[in-house]
């Protein structure tokens, strides 16, 4: 049996109607703890209890291939073994550190490691996975070597492994917990406000003085973590069927891990970073529309995070020659070297990212009253608005978030968020002390919007896909920010009308994006639920849940999939794990 909360995966075996084994799998969160939330560490637990009332003899086994340290499997790695403080742990890493390089998208530099508590009925070994294995399984212990043989991660693989003997198990459950993780001291390479590339060091330097501290001060800290990810997962477990359903919990707190998993935190504790990894598509570090889309998670949880994801973006293009553009930069490079365009030659969303930063901007400050961070941004904040104001009524031939799709021109749903954009600039005009030279304009470009955008002689009324477009239609999930920020701007008409629309082209696991395929994109239909009427929202809630317990895809969470079919879509990419599905927790974000 399997089961999962937002922290916890957690798996439970029945061996041979004996005994009972719980293997969890979890990874804290901590949204409001800097230094614990830096640490790249997650637990295992493995708990035995009998479950026929004999006493039985338990033996428990973990291992950690190689293949951890290098995507390219010709690398040679070295390893070690040592003790401290109670705790005993493997190390290994690559021989040759590639310092921010990837290989499939594994780093190649860094030192993982394996712990668990040291003392009696612990054995441990390293050497060739099938010799080790085989012993454990010969003997149900391990002989406490070291394999001296360094080599390449397919050579003979190497794995680090350790063996617990639980003792007589009986009604008393029995738990053994194990740490693994990776320890970096640099983790991103970063143009920002200073001259060239800045070495960016891991946030957790700035609370531990060492990777051995760090890895001791996580594993004994196993029951607290326990506890506190505990409380996490009863938060976005009531909080969700509170504001809809189980189906909505099955859906937000699929989520949670995937989007902090793609969360990198770096800098000191006086100036914080966390830089974000476009996972899976093409790894794109600190995306702006891959933020977007995932910004609502951390609105729910803490929007400080928000503010420490966007001030890389403010950071490098502020800074003069770092991007000449009129227009906010799309991302900041490939992961982890976020050194930016200074020759503009990015992959081009003016309307979709100069709207996001805005819309964003104004969502923090409006959560933590922190006006002063629009104040200080105000000048780019404003350029990225003068765009929009030439740009966002009538789209020009441009790609929007959906790149995969294409370019399209006049695309209605796009044009919706520049026009948003304005107004939320008006409102940061206003709060800010200045003149308020947008909202005018933006309040202008919607009412003709409502005449460029909408189909009115359809039997179910409804938006374009693009100006004119009587036969096209998608998801209006940019409608969604003028709720989040509170802007009462786009008359309630508008929803009614997409609310009776969505159901009416509905497929059997969701709404599809729009006319071009029958694709959806889940975290934009979580944005269309959210501000849908009720039985509208229950379909697309019902849907997605539905398709999660019945996907034929069979990896980690994919955003893109066939509506049709629940499976990938076909001739499309193959999106996986990507931090976009904090948009799952677009109901829960709204204030």
């Amino acid at each position: 049996m399997c089961q999962y909360t937002s922290t916890q995966t957690i798996f439970t075996f029945n061996v041979a109607n004996k005994v009972t084994l719980t293997v969890t799998f979890l990874s804290p969160v901590y949204p409001d703890d800097l230094a614990k939330q830096s640490q790249q560490f997650s637990y295992v637990s493995a708990k035995a209890v009998s479950s026929d009332g004999a006493s039985h003899s338990v033996q428990v086994y973990m291992d950690v291939s190689g293949e951890w340290a290098s995507g390219d499997l010709s690398q040679v790695i070295t390893w070690d073994y040592n003790t401290t403080d109670g705790v005993s742990y493997h190390t290994f890493q690559r021989q040759n550190q590639f310092v921010f390089g990837e290989a499939g998208e594994i780093a190649a530099w860094g030192t993982w490691y394996l712990a668990t508590s040291s003392g009696d009925g612990l054995t441990f070994r390293s050497g060739f996975a099938d010799n080790v294995r085989a012993q454990f399984a010969s003997n149900h212990s391990l002989d406490n070597t070291e394999d001296v043989n360094f080599r390449a991660v397919s050579d003979s693989w190497p794995v680090f492994a350790f063996s617990n003997d639980l003792g007589n198990v009986s009604a008393t459950q029995v738990e053994v917990v194990y740490t693994l993780g990776i320890v970096q001291d640099a983790v991103i390479s970063f143009a920002g406000a200073g001259d060239g590339m800045t070495s960016l060091p891991g946030l957790w330097s700035a609370f531990y003085s060492n990777g051995v501290d760090a890895l001791v001060a996580f594993y004994k800290d196993y029951p607290t973590a326990l506890t506190y990810a505990q409380g996490l997962d009863a938060k976005v477990q009531g909080d969700s069927v509170a504001a809809h359903s189980q189906d909505y919990a099955t859906i937000t707190t699929l989520s949670v891990r995937q989007t902090f998993g793609g969360l990198q935190f770096a800098g000191t504790s006086d100036k914080p970073y966390i830089f974000l990894k476009e996972i899976s598509s093409n790894s794109d570090i600190q995306t702006v529309d891959v933020i977007f889309p995932a910004h609502p998670i951390l609105l729910y949880l803490n929007p400080e995070l928000l503010k420490y994801l966007l001030d890389p973006l403010f950071e490098n293009q502020e800074t003069s020659g770092r991007y000449p553009n009129q227009y906010a930069e799309h991302d900041l490079g490939t992961f982890p070297i976020a050194k930016g365009y200074p020759g503009g030659n990015d992959e081009a969303m003016p309307l979709e990212e100069c709207g996001n930063m805005i819309i964003m901007a104004l969502a923090y400050a409006n959560r933590t009253g922190d006006v002063a961070y629009l104040a200080t941004h105000y000048t780019k904040l404003s350029q990225w608005a003068s765009f929009l104001v030439d740009e966002a009524l009538i789209p020009a031939t441009q790609l929007s978030t959906d790149d995969f799709a294409g370019t399209l021109a006049n695309q209605t749903n796009l044009a919706l968020k520049g026009i948003i954009g304005l107004k939320a600039m008006g409102e940061i005009a206003l709060l800010t002390g200045n003149v308020d030279s947008f909202g005018a304009t933006a309040e202008d470009y919607l009412a003709k919007w409502q005449t460029y955008a909408i189909n009115t002689n359809a039997t179910v009324p409804h938006t374009t896909l693009s100006y004119g477009d009587a036969d096209g239609h998608g998801l209006l999930y940019n409608l969604y920010a003028d709720k989040l920020l509170g802007l009462n701007f786009v008359p309630q008409s508008i929803y009614d009308m997409q609310s009776a629309f969505y159901p009416t082209v509905a497929l059997e696991f969701g709404v599809p994006l729009d006319t071009r395929h029958t694709w959806t994109k889940s975290d934009w239909e979580m944005f269309a639920a959210a501000v849908a009427s009720p039985p509208t929202q229950t379909m697309f809630i019902h849907k997605l849940a539905t398709w999660i317990g019945q996907t034929s895809t069979q990896l980690a969470m994919t955003d893109l999939f066939d509506a049709g079919t629940g499976g990938w879509p076909q001739g499309g990419p193959q999106f996986k794990a990507r931090p976009v599905m904090g948009g799952s927790c677009a109901l829960l974000a709204l204030p």
